[in-house]
């Protein structure tokens, strides 16, 4: 579609709107955002832990295990093999330096999670060499002028990436997501990847058919069908005929040739090496697939706009703004990548957050687009919004704290002891250091957008990822004591290894009733326990809960063959409970 085509472009934009965002400031967001809460922490159930134990299995067990991921003899065929083969890679790098200053657990723990540093810069860079591919392009540029000053292509092209990137940084779904050990942090960088490979096919066809092959397959050996389907359905319907793409469907093949190349190296051996776990990650992928039901639809409706908060209300702004030019590529392309993965969710038969990860980049993309159509009025409203949004939330979180810290106010400390029961309250000054630090780094981004008046376009982006970094990084310092007393299975692991000392006779084996995936993968990575699938192990650790208990309803209650020997659980916890029980053999 050319620009003459139509009459006018929605984009109103003077230079000065497009002034440079400081490369320093970017830099900083982007330092700030991934390392903030990505270490020093325990891993959490489910999905961060389940990572790590499977790298940890494939460390330990070698051979089938680093072809397959297992937690322990458990079969975790669900996800492919590249997260657990870079986490690997790291921990077998890293992870003896690391042992120099701090036990070989944690030393584990932070060398796994330096992938997420490699993961983060792909999605930032993808996402900005996209947006700024597109956004040079004839059909999104502003208006001209009668007497000059609409900004050049390559400054209205940097704007485009800078609000992109910093919309992207502030996606309130993909926040915690970005700093745990699974499959989402790569699987989005992936996507990233392939948006960019997309959009530099518009002028290298040939390089962006590479990266395109290379995103595709990659998404599929983190994630299966169900993390690379709405990858491979987004990229033919933005090659749509007559588009600009359309002369570039021929560097197709070499894609394709790509992808098939990188999924079969894994499947080939991995069919020989495991039969069992590929029929069953088939099984997985195949019946993750079902027509739509009424819950699934529920649920996206319910759940999306909190995910994508807060670009969703731009991106349908931008599709509405550009709508006459829906099928240029700025527009056609980042909507195709938010099209197909939504339309892939509602013949899903589970969905949650890892599913709508696939919706934040191109939604950050689209929003980029709307910026430069609003009028003065509702961009510096929007600058309000976000000031009074996260000046709010980074005073509930101090005054959270104050509560936990002192009772007072005595009703939020009574609801944070209740969630928090058996907690003793401690502060670390380092970490109040680093709070005040960014509290004060919040005032004073405030006092510069009400003294400066700054008149560039990306000033509310800046408030809003400045904003959720700010309130993040306060959740992550005064509040990680207690997010890993809650969470994390540290200290009943270490008491249920003691009870295996006690109690586990030699050669005898242990079986799990009920213990959930991220309970068992917590378990081998805080103290290396595994289970058995033997029927014959006299030791049964049984995951429950106190009211099972209490009214004689869970498994082997009453009965005089079984003795428990242990029982514990999370301190916060009043739903769980675990319980080691002893089968006399008749």
């Amino acid at each position: 579609m050319s620009p003459s085509d139509h009459p006018s472009t929605p984009a109103r934009l003077t230079a000065t709107a497009t002034v440079k965002l400081p490369r320093l400031f970017l830099l900083t967001v982007g330092v700030v955002y991934i390392l903030a809460g990505l270490f020093f922490r325990d891993p959490w159930k489910t999905d961060d832990v389940v990572g790590l134990a499977t790298m940890m299995t494939a460390l330990t067990n070698g051979g089938g295990a680093m072809l397959l991921p297992q937690i322990g003899v458990l079969a975790h065929a669900q996800d492919g093999p590249l997260t657990m083969w870079v986490g690997v890679f790291s921990i077998w790098l890293f992870g003896p330096l690391l042992e120099y200053f701090t036990n070989p657990l944690d030393a584990a723990i932070i060398a796994s999670r330096l992938p997420n540093l490699m993961w983060f810069g792909v999605l930032t860079a993808s996402v900005w060499y996209g947006s700024y591919l597109l956004g040079r392009r004839p059909e999104p540029q502003p208006l001209a002028l009668p007497f000059g000053g609409e900004p050049t292509v390559q400054d209205y092209g940097r704007m485009i990436a800078d609000a992109a990137l910093l919309l992207i940084v502030a996606t309130v779904g993909i926040l915690w997501r970005m700093h745990e050990t699974s499959e989402v942090p790569a699987l989005i960088a992936f996507q990233a990847l392939a948006f960019y490979a997309v959009a530099r096919m518009l002028d290298q066809p040939l390089s962006g058919a590479i990266a395109l092959g290379v995103a595709l397959g990659a998404a599929f050996l983190t994630r299966g069908w169900i993390g690379a389907l709405p990858i491979i359905l987004a990229v033919p319907f933005c090659f749509r005929p007559g588009g600009t793409l359309w002369p570039q469907r021929k560097h197709l093949f070499m894609t394709a040739g790509i992808f098939v190349v990188m999924a079969l190296l894994w499947w080939i051996p991995a069919k020989l090496q495991g039969s069992y776990w590929t029929h069953n990650w088939w099984l997985w992928n195949v019946q993750s697939f079902t027509w739509p039901r009424y819950d699934v639809v529920l649920s996206l409706f319910r759940d999306l706009p909190w995910f994508l908060w807060p670009t969703w209300p731009f991106a349908i702004l931008a599709l509405w703004r550009w709508r006459s030019w829906l099928t240029a590529a700025h527009i056609w392309i980042p909507l195709m990548f938010v099209v197909w993965p939504l339309i892939v969710m509602l013949f899903l038969a589970d969905v949650f957050e890892p599913e709508y990860s696939l919706m934040a980049v191109p939604s950050a993309v689209l929003a980029a687009f709307a910026l430069p159509t609003l009028r003065r009025g509702v961009v510096n409203s929007l600058d309000w919004f976000a000031v009074m949004c996260f000046s709010l939330s980074t005073a509930t979180v101090w005054l959270g704290w104050v509560a936990l810290q002192t009772g007072w106010p005595r009703q939020i400390a009574h609801n944070i002891a209740r969630q928090t029961r058996g907690y003793e309250a401690v502060i670390s000054w380092p970490a109040l250091l680093i709070a005040a630090l960014g509290t004060l780094a919040w005032i004073a981004l405030v006092r510069w957008r009400l003294h400066s008046k700054p008149v560039a376009l990306w000033r509310g982006t800046v408030l809003s990822a400045g904003g959720l970094i700010v309130t993040w990084l306060m959740l992550v310092t005064l509040w990680m004591p207690v997010l890993d007393y809650v969470r994390s299975y540290r200290g009943v692991s270490a008491q249920l290894a003691s009870a295996l000392e006690t109690h586990k006779k030699p050669q005898e084996c242990v079986r799990a009733l009920g213990v959930g995936t991220g309970q068992r993968a917590s378990f081998l990575v805080f103290d290396a326990i595994d289970f058995s699938y033997e029927s014959d192990c006299t030791l049964i650790l049984q995951q429950t809960s106190p009211d099972n208990v209490a009214q004689g309803s869970a498994a082997y209650s009453g009965s005089d063959a079984v003795t428990v020997v242990w029982q514990g659980k999370r301190g916060a916890d009043r739903h769980e409970l675990f319980r080691l029980l002893r089968i006399q053999k008749q």
